[in-house]
């Protein structure tokens, strides 16, 4: 299993029960501070502010404004702040240019805790943010989406090891399955990256057919789970209330 932890505020991931992760995917500023004040009631562990659901996400003021209000919203709760481009399963479609701007719109906010930053654009690009986002003391969590397919176990393992090596804090990786033989390929995929990787890393099977990738986190070596608080952001997402149970039935020792 992972060696090596990452804390965002009171929070650690990579070690012990998987943390939770709700969405905000709000379009205007007032239906997101709206979303995180009944999010907050809850008490998830992390709080992922998908931000390519916002309107203003272009416009760097808007974008600055409110995610200082979010942050202010959340109290003491981890953020993750989030652009999915279209391609692989978000809002927007946008060009490396524009995607970048963005992030470092979200840097330069200093109101996130940790980025989502997709593995598979520019690499000198993919790089320097992941050293503009450490220079501010934000995490990243470098991730890729299928939502096609699952690839090859072999396929996974690489893609997870090659976001380490790109300097990501945190590996993510979602595919979509076609069977339960698809479902087991990720969760091989998963036990082999965790046991092989210092960094902690994030799986998950997506749809029906994979939602007990979603609760056996702590099992095979996946750090965060994401959950739901009225919408959610993906296919098979669980509410909180039972991923906590879920996730509590599951526990090791």
């Amino acid at each position: 299993m992972t060696s090596k932890t990452v804390n965002l505020r009171k929070l650690t991931l990579g070690s012990g029960r998987p943390k939770i992760a709700v969405p905000i995917t709000g379009k205007t500023q007032s239906d997101i501070i709206d979303q995180a004040k009944t999010i907050a009631e809850k008490q998830p562990d992390v709080v992922e502010w998908r931000i390519d659901f916002f309107e203003g996400v272009t416009n760097p003021d808007q974008l600055t404004d409110t995610g200082n209000q979010l942050r202010q919203a959340l109290g003491d709760l981890a953020l993750l702040t989030t652009f999915r481009t279209k391609g692989e399963g978000g809002e927007l479609s946008l060009d490396d240019r524009a995607y970048f701007k963005i992030c470092a719109d979200v840097i330069n906010g200093d109101y996130t805790d940790a980025l989502d930053v997709e593995r598979f654009h520019d690499e000198d690009q993919v790089k320097a943010t992941v050293d503009k986002a450490h220079a501010n003391n934000i995490a990243v969590i470098m991730s890729n989406h299928d939502f096609d397919k699952t690839p090859s176990e072999d396929d996974i393992v690489s893609r997870l090891t090659s976001m380490t090596e790109l300097g990501a804090d945190i590996a993510k990786m979602a595919v979509m399955p076609q069977s339960a033989a698809d479902v087991l390929t990720l969760l091989n995929a998963t036990n082999r990256a965790s046991s092989s990787l210092a960094q902690p890393i994030i799986t998950m099977s997506m749809g029906d057919l994979g939602k007990v990738s979603r609760i056996s986190g702590e099992v095979f070596g996946s750090c965060l789970t994401f959950g739901a608080v009225g919408a959610v952001s993906a296919p098979g997402q669980i509410s909180l209330d039972d991923l906590r149970h879920d996730l509590n039935d599951l526990k090791l020792g």
